[in-house]
């Protein structure tokens, strides 16, 4: 067993913070971004949607099965266009809410599921006007949440049985910085991680269960598609694509290794 890290709640999530602040893009390259550099395509979310719903599976998806009671109510946060949420909602018949920052990923998860409540917004704001549930659960957002004690003390206070958290082992865009250092001279940190996300749940006093294992996906289908990627989260021009591509071979860049995720858990009293 992974050994915990014995810093107060407080001492790990003002780490957590002061280790995603410094993710963020130097305000001179920012400021020639041609597009937002954070910004997400609808339509690869749909396309893993699709497949999880086609395949449902996983670590996340069986502990959210096995709180999640029929007929029940599953709240997701970060839902994105329901990949996470929607296979368990739809096994046991239960009452999806989906909340989320980006109503494209919504509009798109109420066309797949035309009975699922979607409300749009960011969590922990929008907190006090979402519905509890029997289970509370998010799926590749953490890295984007900086006051992550809170977010988690909200998902507990919304859930009945269980909440259910799934993240990458590193930073989601960990991938990229080769791509960084070639095109701007600019080295990308190395944490957060994982493992403190863990140890910051089990330090706000959750008996978390975790589980680490290889990712059920590949992130991109094509170095052109992760050219593509690549230049909107590193503010190059769109029309450098093949330039990047070319990068990305010669850095190792792609094919991309193999990704990890977690999945953590904890039960609710």
């Amino acid at each position: 067993m992974t050994e915990r890290s014995t810093d107060s709640p407080a001492a790990l999530a003002a780490r957590w913070r002061a280790d995603l602040e410094r993710w963020a893009i130097p305000a001179e390259i920012a400021a020639n971004a041609p597009v937002n550099p954070w910004g997400h395509a609808v339509d690869r979310f749909a396309r893993r949607t699709d497949a999880s719903l086609a395949r449902p599976g996983g670590p996340t998806f069986e502990r959210v099965l096995a709180a999640l009671p029929e007929g029940g109510t599953l709240l997701d946060v970060g839902a994105g266009t329901g990949a996470a949420g929607l296979p368990a909602a739809k096994d046991r018949r239960a009452r999806l809410i989906a909340v989320d920052e980006n109503a494209g990923m919504l509009a798109r998860l109420g066309e797949l599921s035309p009975e699922a409540v979607t409300i749009e917004g960011r969590w922990p704001d929008i907190a006090d006007k979402v519905p509890v549930a029997d289970v509370a659960m998010c799926a590749h957002v953490v890295f984007n949440v900086p006051d992550l004690a809170e977010f988690f003390a909200a998902l507990t206070a919304h859930a009945r049985r269980r909440v259910v958290v799934e993240l990458p082992e590193e930073h989601p865009t960990s991938w990229a910085a080769p791509l960084w250092a070639h095109f701007h001279g600019v080295t990308r940190p190395v944490t957060p991680t994982a493992r403190d996300a863990v140890d910051l749940a089990a330090a706000m006093g959750h008996d978390v269960d975790e589980e680490t294992y290889p990712a059920p996906d590949d992130l991109f289908e094509s170095v052109e598609e992760l050219a593509g990627s690549a230049c909107r989260r590193l503010c190059l021009d769109p029309a450098r694509a093949a330039e990047v591509a070319d990068a990305a071979l010669v850095l190792g860049v792609w094919p991309l290794p193999p990704r990890r995720w977690t999945t953590m858990s904890w039960e609710v009293c």
